[in-house]
């Protein structure tokens, strides 16, 4: 059975890393932006990643600019904004593509596996996925969804 393990990610200096770094692990991935109106759900993402990290968590940041452009041209600008204005130190990766022809297969992957509102297309920046320690889907947020109340159902998987 596939699982979120089976992908890799595109770090910010280009190179490839495999999910697998995080088996066993529950992990929340959003796809982020640094210019949107829901931006301000870095700070609880934060805090979410500080409060459970000791416990295994991770937050995987993708940062996208397929909604009205609200990412930064380059990647570095990202890193440092969301580390100098809502210190962010989960790991933030190249930016992707969540929907279309140049979607991301990771992105693929998860939206196959739990559909939103409007069906598999995600339709807006901070959509959430949160992931078990085995690598299963096990909840889609919306983007409104604020992280504080994602902390329940995460409690579940670290327990």
């Amino acid at each position: 059975m596939k699982t979120v393990y089976d992908f890799d990610i595109t770090l910010p200096n280009g190179a490839k890393q495999s999910l697998k770094e995080y088996e066993g692990r529950p992990l929340l991935i959003v796809n982020t932006a640094s210019k949107c109106g829901f931006t301000p759900q870095f700070s609880g993402l934060q805090e979410l990643y500080a409060k459970y990290n000791n416990q295994g968590f991770e937050v995987l940041g993708l940062p996208c600019d397929q909604f009205k452009k609200q990412e930064f041209n380059h990647i570095e600008e990202t890193v440092e904004f969301c580390q100098v204005n809502y210190g962010v130190t989960f790991p933030i990766f190249a930016k992707v593509d969540v929907n279309g022809p140049n979607e991301d297969p990771l992105f693929t992957y998860l939206k196959d596996q739990k559909t939103g509102i409007l069906g598999k297309n995600i339709k807006w920046n901070f959509t959430k996925f949160l992931i078990d320690r085995n690598g299963q889907v096990v909840e889609r947020y919306a983007p409104t969804t604020e992280p504080q109340k994602i902390e329940a159902d995460l409690l579940k998987l670290l327990s």
